[in-house]
């Protein structure tokens, strides 16, 4: 089979198992943002969704406990399957079964031979005992000089005149049979036109065969063949219906494919056998050269069918013939099938694949799992998460808000939700945040009126009724909390040592989860990003998922502390900068205005460094700062920087570092709201 589009096939002969309905059974459906939260850690790692979709795609993922396993979980399953066909079947039985049927017949023959005789001797008649003595010995000879090969045996007993008729009548019945089944590598097995062939209707697939031969020549010479006037006249062959003539050839290459392969597995003598019972059992020679003709015309136009193809077998199941080529053309689409999956770079792809024929070879999960992922990608295009511009996909301004909202719930899950309320305060304040409670409207209250507490109470004093008659003591009014504005930019460390030990992609989920906590809890502080490697620069939100060290060296927190400094100076509020690296200062911006890097840190880095946090400390910048995995020397330094700034240092790891971060920021904004108090 080739590497396009798979055609649908008839079913086959398959069995089902039914259960009763209990409740249980339901469809499994994977949402857009299942898919994106998949997606999540990879699109971190390097801000690609074409490499995260073929990793997804390669390692398959689990969703509420359904597994949707990946490519390589299906290319084992598919080596799997072609190795227990090549285990458990003989190849030889092909001619057993024929060589079987020949034996049955001869017996059946003989069988009738000796009852002649056997009735010529009871007739009590010498001359017709004579006679059919003479009779029965002759044919008895005629029988034991059979030739040994099975091509051989068919020849002289095509010539043989039997005596038993129902001995002739089933001889004609195997080589009807055989017949049929030489002919399947041409059209398909379920045509009628094949399983009730005739001797006549020998000259219309011929007929047929020609009329293919024809339309490849005029392809070849730049003509287009009318292929509705060939369904029109020999449809009948092909129950699959192809609607193109591509699709037919298709069709006819990947099934004499098979049967090609099947030659080239067998023993020089096994194939000699096999093709001499083809000449006999195909008189015709114009028909032989058809079909020669059009083997070579598919060949040239499918050149990538598996037409070298050749498989060792090595179990004891002999295969009969009509199942040998079924058994090779699985083989065939288990090949077409792994090299297709092999070579597939986004998810779209799949969509090629014929998600029936794959559930006949493998199974039901196999099926489902390369359907999901084929529509993974049109699912997150559909849902406005990623666009595709010039045959790749980027990711949308949506998907990063949904990245940074399913980082900050992965966060969240963890942690104790009494500790992570939303403001609460004692005193409620006139401010334009709503709290969502309510209290009995006083005197002088805003007359911001909770319409359902409102009625509800009205209700419960009345007992129920229309019209509803409301009264003051009815009333009811949202609180609000008292409004602060707090401004943080966050500083991302993106030196190599972030990438080497796995930080890097903690670091940035948590930027992007606390964008968005800020953005979505309390939308007028202000949140910048700066990271900092060799020099510092901002990072837009957006940015985040494709940020990465670029494999730079050097930690230079003095030009992330003037960056993080000049940011704040345009902001109001309280303001912050909450650093998160794992290793000290080696860099700094030297006079020229050109980084410089040296390890173990210079004392002039050291010095610039702190002069920064001095600044910030002037311009009323809180610094937090939390230390990846520290190593006693980063810890002194930031111990330095706490005593300067006043702020506060944490001691986190990668697995943690979430943790920390969002509940100091949480708790920070709850101190703001309380000193306002």
């Amino acid at each position: 089979m080739v590497l396009g589009k798979w055609r649908k096939r008839k079913q086959r002969n398959l069995s089902y198992a039914y259960s009763a309905w209990d409740g249980t059974q339901t469809g499994f459906d994977i949402s857009a943002e299942d898919l994106l939260a998949e997606l999540g850690d990879d699109l971190l790692y390097d801000g690609d969704i074409n490499s995260a979709l073929r990793r997804m795609m390669q390692s398959g993922f689990d969703i509420d406990g359904e597994r949707i396993q990946g490519l390589q979980e299906t290319l084992d399953k598919i080596r799997q399957e072609r190795q227990d066909r090549l285990e458990n079947y003989d190849l030889g039985g092909v001619y057993e079964e024929v060589a079987s049927e020949l034996r049955s017949v001869l017996d059946e023959e003989r069988g009738s031979l000796d009852q002649l005789l056997e009735e010529a001797r009871k007739s009590g008649d010498d001359r017709r005992e004579d006679i059919t003595q003479e009779t029965v010995t002759n044919r008895n000879l005629q029988l034991d000089m059979l030739p040994p090969d099975l091509a051989g045996q068919v020849r002289e007993l095509q010539k043989y005149d039997f005596t038993s008729a129902e001995a002739r009548q089933q001889f004609e019945d195997l080589m009807d049979k055989l017949r049929e089944q030489l002919m399947q590598q041409y059209v398909d097995q379920m045509s009628d036109e094949v399983q009730n062939m005739q001797s006549e209707d020998m000259q219309r697939l011929k007929d047929m065969i020609s009329n293919l031969n024809e339309m490849l020549e005029q392809r070849a010479n730049g003509q287009e063949p009318d292929f509705d006037k060939f369904m029109d006249e020999f449809g009948d062959f092909f129950p699959e219906n192809p609607s193109t003539l591509d699709e037919l050839l298709e069709i006819m290459a990947q099934r004499m494919a098979a049967a090609q392969s099947m030659m080239n597995s067998m023993t020089p003598q096994q194939q000699q056998q096999l093709q001499e019972l083809s000449d006999q059992l195909l008189e015709d020679m114009d028909l032989q050269w058809q079909m020669n003709q059009l083997a070579q015309n598919l060949q040239e136009a499918f050149p990538n069918s598996g037409w070298e193809q050749s498989y060792e077998f090595s179990g004891n199941d002999p295969m009969a013939m009509a199942e040998a080529q079924q058994i090779f053309e699985e083989l065939g689409d288990l090949d077409a099938l792994e090299r297709m999956l092999s070579s597939v770079t986004n998810p779209s792809s799949l969509a090629e694949v014929d998600i029936e024929r794959v559930r006949e070879l493998l199974d039901d999960q196999s099926a489902m799992s390369l359907e999901k992922i084929a529509e993974a990608a049109q699912q997150l295009e559909d849902a406005g998460y990623i666009d595709a511009k010039e045959g790749r996909y980027e990711l949308t301004p949506k998907a990063i808000r949904k990245i940074g909202q399913q980082a900050l719930a992965d966060l969240f899950r963890k942690l104790n939700t009494d500790r992570m309320g939303k403001h609460h305060l004692e005193r409620q304040g006139i401010g334009h945040e709503r709290d969502y409670s309510t209290k009995p409207h006083e005197f002088g209250d805003p007359f911001n009126l909770d319409i359902q507490r409102t009625v509800s109470n009205a209700i419960r004093r009345t007992g129920g009724g229309t019209p509803v008659d409301l009264l003051p003591e009815d009333f009811e009014i949202e609180r609000t909390e008292s409004l602060v504005r707090s401004s943080t930019v966050l500083m991302l460390d993106l030196s190599n040592s972030m990438m080497w030990t796995g930080r890097l992609l903690p670091a940035k989920k948590v930027a992007m989860a606390l964008h968005s906590l800020i953005t979505m809890q309390y939308p007028r502080d202000y949140i910048g990003i700066v990271g900092f490697n060799i020099v510092a620069r901002e990072i837009e939100p957006q940015q985040l998922p494709e940020v990465s060290t670029g494999y730079m060296q050097g930690t230079n927190m003095q030009h992330a502390f003037l960056l993080s400094r000049q940011l704040l100076a345009k902001q109001t509020g309280t303001k912050q900068i909450i650093m998160v690296t794992d290793g000290e200062p080696t860099a700094h911006i030297d006079r020229s205005g050109n980084p410089y890097f040296d390890y173990p840190p210079t004392r002039e880095t050291v010095e610039k460094t702190l002069k920064e946090v001095m600044a910030c400390t002037r311009d009323g910048i809180r610094i937090n700062t939390f230390m990846l995995d520290p190593e006693p020397a980063l810890s002194r330094f930031i111990e330095r920087i706490t005593e300067m700034n006043g702020g506060r240092a944490f001691f986190t790891n990668r697995d943690n570092l979430g943790d920390y971060l969002l509940v100091d920021f949480v708790e920070h904004r709850r101190r703001l709201v309380t000193a306002r108090r």
